[in-house]
């Protein structure tokens, strides 16, 4: 029996390395999915050069008028026939109407054990604040920020000699492993 890939975009803003270890994952024989689809908010996001290496479908949008350009992703996604949307390290906060029309579809990876530390400069926070543990998590988009349902989650130690800079290092160790076994939980569940 041949498993039948969902077909995936995931959207980027920056450095890309989510998506550069989803494609590697996509392309495993038992991987529940295919990378359709990357859609970036930065036409200078240095992910785009995976999309261009593994030969993947790659647009690019400005976001300055956010309804036009999500009506226009939404119809791209639509075209392409993309039943999933991975969010990994995009900068952008979709509208609840685009979240509505993808509602259940659309995943994130967050780098904190939320429901701590939502939003923005989340290392700096936990160093901050001493926390003896901080982590990622892949959970599903709702309207509010962060605040979807969570799928799975990784905890990573906090050393005292930590700075923002080695915990976001630890912090994406583990999100690369946990983005693809998020996946496979609930694409293998259907």
């Amino acid at each position: 029996m041949v498993l039948k890939k969902v077909k995936t975009a995931v959207f980027i803003s920056g450095t890309g390395s989510n998506l550069k270890n989803l494609i590697k994952f996509s392309l495993l024989k038992n991987s529940p999915i295919k990378i359709n689809l990357v859609i970036s908010s930065n036409t200078k996001a240095k992910g785009l050069r995976f999309a261009k290496l593994f030969n993947i479908k790659k647009k690019t949008y400005n976001f300055r008028n956010k309804s036009v350009t999500e009506k226009i992703i939404l119809r791209e996604l639509k075209i392409n026939e993309i039943d999933l949307v991975c969010l990994a390290g995009f900068m952008k906060i979709l509208s609840k109407n685009f979240i509505k029309k993808f509602r259940g579809k659309i995943l994130n990876i967050h780098p904190s054990l939320l429901p701590k530390y939502k939003g923005l400069n989340t290392h700096e926070r936990v160093i901050k604040n001493k926390e003896k543990f901080s982590g990622c998590t892949v959970h599903y988009v709702n309207s509010k920020l962060d605040a979807g349902k969570i799928i799975l989650q990784k905890k990573v130690r906090v050393s005292k000699k930590d700075n923002p800079v080695s915990l976001k290092r630890k912090v994406l160790k583990q999100e690369h492993r946990l983005y693809p076994k998020a996946l496979k939980k609930i694409l293998t569940n259907l």
